[in-house]
């Protein structure tokens, strides 16, 4: 754990006043301090293209009164820094009213080991694991044109103090290992990618030679997408598998369950509150308490303990996702939902885990019932509209379904539609729910943050599917 006074002129006893002063009247806030060390390795073009290592230190200091939120960081820690940062807040919120809520609960949970993933494994062996990828890719198959790999490393060191002397410490460690692999026949070129990840060692990850299932796995795609057709255009039946097609209820659905959106009154969710909003069977969750996942917070970058979040339920809208300040603007409670890119960020209501659980039906099941459709089995980019939920999403495999039976690859289908309306249109929802492999991040008013996702096989009955046949 840093210690952020060790050198630093300003002493806790200094902070502590200073942050009770500055928030006595007000309605919430904090000071978040923060360091982080991070490192990106890649390999490509059959050697190391770079590898990089920062570190950053800083604090952002919020108060809240009302509806108004005063925001000041520094990259520097300093008694200065904290008191010019204190007399812009005062300056910002002209009138203070409100009584200060101490309300956050203690938790003893601890859902990653707190480690530096950096440290656990030298910069030598991380680049030999690299060069093995590129070398077994390129003796599997000699039609391999191009290996990309990578290595992503990340320590953030967190602390939250509050008014009266209260103190909240995270450790988070994040690590992500990506490759890419192209090949060429016959005058064509496709690309597979694959990565894994989450809040471990790269160890972790990485025994019993893993790195070689995750270079299988990219070269099982790149091949696929060779032999893949023009996909159909058109209305009709989609199969999302298990796992990474969540991506889609993340993007479509998740946002639109976000308290701030939902207090502002622009989702399409917010005046639905305990109504049907979905196909029976579908159930929803939020969940920051899984160990070592990518989107697991053993609190949030508000204090907060995470929890587990029912969302929708048999259908049925039950909740939304909070942090303290548009909780208390809706007269509920915080979910543990309150995140932050880093101390330059101000806190928003965000996604951990979105998952929906399984149900009783089987992938085959699903797959025997449709005459013509499609099996979506990957995403990559998409585009969504958080106010409308209207989405358009690029399949990166996928598959055609011709009379109850997967047929060819196809290549270039995107799925277009809005989430409300798809969340009506599941009428299966199979029994093999997966999470994605740990690679996801979410963007949100220019803030990313690592997140989860997991579904399992669903049949969505009706939607748009454009396509590249002509």
């Amino acid at each position: 754990m840093s210690n952020f006074f060790n050198k630093s002129d300003l002493t806790r006893q200094d902070t502590d006043k200073i942050v009770s002063e500055t928030l006595k009247n007000c309605d919430d806030g904090e000071l978040y301090l923060e360091e982080s060390k991070s490192e990106s390795i890649l390999l490509d073009d059959n050697k190391i293209k770079s590898s990089n290592y920062s570190s950053d230190l800083g604090f952002g200091f919020r108060a809240i009164s009302d509806e108004v939120v005063a925001y000041s960081y520094s990259n520097e820690i300093s008694r200065d820094s904290l008191k010019s940062s204190s007399e812009n807040i005062k300056s910002t919120l002209k009138s203070i009213k409100g009584t200060y809520n101490h309300e956050i609960p203690k938790t003893n949970k601890k859902l990653y080991e707190h480690i530096n993933p950096i440290e656990q494994k030298t910069l030598k062996s991380k680049l030999e694991v690299l060069n093995k990828v590129n070398d077994f890719l390129r003796k599997k198959d000699g039609s391999v044109k191009q290996v990309t790999a990578s290595f992503a490393g990340e320590q953030k060191s967190i602390e939250i103090i509050r008014s009266g002397g209260e103190v909240i410490t995270d450790v988070r460690p994040l690590i992500r290992f990506n490759v890419s692999v192209m090949l060429e026949k016959n005058g064509r070129k496709e690309t597979g990618v694959y990565g894994i990840g989450g809040r471990q060692s790269y160890d972790d990850y990485l025994k019993n030679d893993n790195w070689k299932n995750v270079c299988e796995e990219a070269l099982r795609i790149a091949s696929v997408n060779l032999e893949s057709k023009p996909a159909p255009a058109g209305e009709m039946k989609v199969v999302l598998g298990p796992g990474w097609p969540a991506i889609l209820i993340h993007e479509a659905i998740g946002h639109g369950l976000e308290g701030d959106f939902n207090r502002k009154k622009t989702s399409a969710f917010h005046n639905l509150m305990g109504q049907k909003v979905a196909s029976e069977g579908v159930t929803i969750v939020d969940d920051g308490t899984i160990d070592n996942r990518r989107g697991s917070l053993t609190i949030d970058d508000e204090g907060t303990p995470t929890e587990r979040t029912v969302l929708i339920e048999n259908g049925i809208l039950k909740g939304f996702m909070q942090d303290r300040h548009n909780a208390r603007l809706m007269n509920t409670k915080s979910t543990g939902s309150g995140r932050r890119e880093n101390y330059r960020h101000i806190v928003l209501p965000r996604m951990r885990n979105t998952m929906m659980l399984s149900g009783n039906q089987t992938q085959d099941e699903m797959i025997k019932s449709v005459d013509k459709g499609i099996f979506a089995v990957s995403f990559g980019g998409g585009q969504v509209d958080i106010t409308s939920g209207k989405f358009v999403f690029n399949c990166t495999e996928a598959y055609e379904i011709n009379n109850g039976k997967i047929g060819s690859p196809i290549k270039g289908a995107t799925l277009i539609g809005d989430g409300p309306s798809i969340l009506r249109e599941v009428s299966m929802v199979g029994n093999d729910m997966m999470m994605d492999p740990g690679i996801g991040t979410c963007g949100k008013a220019g803030q990313g943050v690592p997140v989860g996702v997991a579904q399992p096989s669903i049949l969505i009955d009706k939607m748009t599917v454009g396509g590249t046949k002509l």
